[in-house]
């Protein structure tokens, strides 16, 4: 049987993951088998901190809204039931960047709704 020799191959794979791992400490950025663990540890934290960012802004921007209703003497709860019910359709982050940057537009929005 002739024998295979993967140098080359081997050779690439291994330079791949220590370029994903530079900037790590240590052993984790120098040597293969450390640094192979702490990139696909680094990979799956990356994949969860996509979906924990999405949850992460949906509560600011509800806890944006919910201060500025209550300035207005309502709550968020109220206040989305109001817009569903005289059918504006805002969705979520849109309603906060109003509360934050544009206070007259959802003051209007608020007082629209309470008649």
């Amino acid at each position: 049987m002739v024998r295979v020799k993967r140098g080359s191959v081997a050779q690439k794979r291994r330079k791949k993951i220590l370029k994903f791992a530079k900037g790590f400490k240590g052993a984790h950025s120098r040597l293969f088998r450390t640094a192979n663990g702490q990139v696909m540890k680094a990979l799956v934290y990356s994949y969860v901190g996509r979906k924990n960012r999405k949850r992460d802004f949906k509560k600011l921007w509800v806890c944006r809204v919910n201060a500025a209703a209550r300035s207005h003497g309502t709550t968020y709860s109220k206040l989305k039931n109001l817009l569903r019910l005289n059918q504006i359709d805002l969705n979520l982050k849109m309603l906060a960047q109003l509360a934050l940057l544009d206070k007259d537009t959802f003051s209007g929005l608020v007082n629209i709704n309470k008649k």
